[in-house]
């Protein structure tokens, strides 16, 4: 292991903010899918949710520049499921949806554990959603058009989270327990490894603070 890619994998997994998310429902084209993936990669969500699209989507395709390596995705066979899974673990959802009672999403505090629902590029978040989701934001937009792009709504929000996160402190340092960020660290680091050990049961070896595997 490189000492300088190891450094740079425990400085990106320092900042990464295991109560920040999205629920993608039904998001059906592969490159938004893959775009929303970066969006998350590059403030730091740890893992994102889907309800998959009823054709399926091949998430093989979601690789650009090798997300799929650092965001983990959950997959939810629907979406009252997936809400109940984020509502258990602490999380408010967000729906991204321009209704009359959507809050201005600068508006919210971001700095709570927040998934924000964000729907198919053209039928939006289902009725189902909607009903669970514990609140609905919308972007204010001064032109004819009310909807953005996913993946570029998806970035303002969490751009958004990033911004109120920063000011309050959140990425100075870890908010992984220290067991899940050495589990996290050694995958990083050695994936290939790190799923023969997973096939045979076994715990991943010990890290020395370069990066190097102590036998």
């Amino acid at each position: 292991m490189n000492p300088e890619r190891f450094n740079r994998i425990q400085e990106v997994l320092l900042r990464r903010q295991p109560d920040l998310t999205v629920l993608m429902e039904r998001v059906n084209k592969t490159h938004n899918f893959s775009a929303i993936l970066r969006n998350c990669d590059a403030v730091g969500v740890l893992k994102v949710h889907a309800v998959l699209p009823e054709k399926g989507i091949d998430l093989h395709h979601h690789t650009a520049a090798g997300t799929s390596k650092w965001v983990q995705v959950q997959v939810h066979p629907t979406v009252d499921e997936a809400v109940e899974v984020l509502h258990s673990s602490g999380f408010k959802v967000l729906a991204a949806h321009p209704t009359d009672q959507a809050l201005d999403y600068r508006e919210v505090d971001l700095t709570q554990p927040v998934a924000f629902m964000l729907g198919a590029e053209l039928l939006g978040i289902s009725e189902a959603g909607l009903s669970a989701a514990d609140q609905a934001v919308g972007i204010p937009m001064a032109g004819m058009v009310r909807s953005l792009n996913v993946s570029v709504a998806a970035a303002l929000l969490l751009f958004e989270a990033f911004r109120q996160r920063e000011a309050a402190g959140l990425y100075r340092e870890s908010r992984l327990e220290s067991a899940e960020f050495q589990r996290l660290l050694f995958e990083w680091a050695y994936p290939e490894i790190a799923e023969v050990h997973r096939s045979r049961g076994q715990p991943y070896p010990e890290l020395s603070p370069e990066g190097e595997i102590r036998i």
